[in-house]
């Protein structure tokens, strides 16, 4: 399994981004999740999609402003990114579930083992 998150930027406060995460290998079925570790900080959830996308979850520091979809025929899922704040900032990484249901409530780090390398948003006050 491979993860690969792009599409990270100097955005301005109440601007926005999408970022993608590219996936393959062993993914059917799986979860999809996004996470962030801004400086300093631990890695925290953000949001999560199963494999339909019919369940989306997320951090309630992100509803309404974030969404997650995905895209299986292109093994690609997506972080779409509006009325970005300064505390978005940070380095946000994708990760694939670590068992294959649809379970989109887990939001521990390791209820996920493979990890993107991730890719930076710095959003300007």
């Amino acid at each position: 399994v491979q993860l690969q998150a792009y599409g990270g930027g100097l955005v301005q406060a109440g601007g926005s981004l999408r970022l993608s995460c590219a996936a393959s290998g062993r993914t059917y079925g799986y979860v999809i999740g996004w996470f962030r570790q801004a400086p300093g900080k631990e890695r925290e959830f953000v949001s999560a999609i199963s494999w339909s996308g019919g369940r989306t979850n997320y951090a309630d520091s992100v509803k309404d402003r974030f969404t997650i979809s995905r895209d299986n025929a292109k093994n690609m899922v997506y972080l779409q990114m509006d009325s970005l704040k300064a505390e978005d900032t940070a380095v946000y990484y994708c990760a694939r579930a670590r068992w294959a249901d649809s379970i989109v409530g887990r939001t521990a780090k390791d209820g996920y083992d493979f990890w993107g390398q991730g890719t930076l948003v710095t959003v300007s006050s």
